[in-house]
């Protein structure tokens, strides 16, 4: 929780300036001292931190993880929060250390120490050249970069054991991924957000008003927290979710995660060598017939009295579909209120549901995990 009377406002406003400008931010490092990076880090960080926890609770549930003893890469740090959040998910003894790359010897300096801090012992390297082999971080640079340095990058993305990657979930942000999705494909197996290897199908024209997005919820309590409602009132943010965009890649010179056992559940593509699904086979309840193809839900489903309505991504392309009430009425409840993984084998017609399936579903949640949650 921000401490409001600490905060550098100063360089808060600024930062925003800079992030909401966009093209601004490729001029030149932005962060000019401590106090501006402790206050992002408190603030507009923590929140980036979240869209993370979504991303990372979901590679959990599903049992993957990056290879382990690889470097965890930590691009364009700024003031680590995204790596600190890989290492607090996976363990910081999965990796054989962590390398910081930015721009700026200050945001490194900030994130060394930071990281240093939480994770006592951690071989922290500051040095522009990572050791091999690397987990590759990357987290909310891509509207950044100008062109050689978006090449530098997908290079190092290339060269990568596995690649986590969270950028914003604007339409610009969430279509510039899956561009770079496609450009690393072939190398690459997917492992989120898609369920195919085919080329993405947002850019085809008839779905150029699309793109691949999620919500992250905050954590419980934070809505109702003084502190953080006084900020998003001073900053104009929204803390009821965060949208973002996702990428998660292994490379596939190397073994797949043994995580990821069973038939493959992603869809083959013609054109290009079928590899190991990192889509755990969903348990024996939940097995799908052969006729349905795994798919992902974009978005937020819309639900009406008689139906929902959803944007869903397959290997058969992008569909606007609806799952009548009378065809599913839990699973319709479901999707108002506390939808799964929006991972689902799916029977469809191109605009009609006939049967949906989740292929993972997080734990229930007590009553008394809720009690506590309303507390909090």
């Amino acid at each position: 929780m921000p401490d409001l009377a600490a905060l550098d406002w100063d360089a808060l406003d600024r930062l925003r300036a800079v992030f909401l400008a966009r093209e601004a931010a490729a001029s030149g490092p932005y962060w000019q001292n401590h106090s501006a990076l402790a206050a992002y880090d408190a603030t507009y960080g923590e929140r980036i931190g979240w869209k993370w926890d979504a991303l990372l609770a979901e590679l959990r549930l599903r049992a993957w993880r990056p290879p382990a003893g690889t470097t965890l890469v930590d691009f364009g740090c700024g003031s680590g929060v995204a790596g600190r959040r890989v290492l607090a998910a996976f363990g910081a003894a999965h990796f054989s250390g962590l390398a910081l790359l930015d721009h700026s010897p200050e945001a490194i300096a900030f994130a060394a120490a930071r990281a240093r801090a939480t994770y006592p012992g951690l071989k922290v390297q500051t040095t522009p050249e990572p050791t091999e082999p690397f987990t590759l971080v990357v987290s909310h640079v891509l509207n950044e970069l100008a062109p050689e340095a978006r090449a530098e990058l997908l290079d190092l993305a290339a060269r990568a054991a596995a690649v986590l990657w969270v950028e914003p979930g604007t339409h610009a942000d969430g279509r510039a991924l899956a561009a770079v999705r496609d450009e690393l494909r072939r190398a690459h197996r997917i492992v989120a957000p898609c369920t195919h290897r085919e080329n993405c199908p947002l850019f085809a024209e008839a779905n150029a008003r699309d793109w691949c997005h999620f919500f992250a919820a905050p954590p419980p309590g934070v809505q109702n927290a003084p502190d953080w409602v006084r900020f998003a009132h001073r900053a104009g943010v929204d803390l009821r979710s965060q949208a973002y965009a996702c990428l998660v890649l292994e490379n596939s010179a190397l073994p797949s995660s043994p995580a990821a056992p069973g038939s493959p559940l992603l869809a083959p593509s013609p054109s290009l060598p079928a590899p190991a699904s990192s889509l755990p086979t969903p348990s024996s309840s939940l097995l799908a017939p052969s006729s349905f193809l795994p798919a992902r839900l974009l978005g937020r489903p819309e639900v009406f009295k008689p139906y929902a309505r959803f944007l869903a991504c397959d290997a058969s392309g992008l569909h606007w579909l609806e799952l009548a009430k009378r065809t599913d009425p839990a699973l319709v409840k479901r999707l108002a209120k506390d939808p799964p993984l929006p991972l689902y084998a799916l029977a469809h017609d191109g605009r009609k549901v006939s049967a949906a399936t989740p292929l993972f579903d997080p734990p229930a949640t007590s009553a008394a995990d809720e009690d506590l949650q309303t507390l909090a």
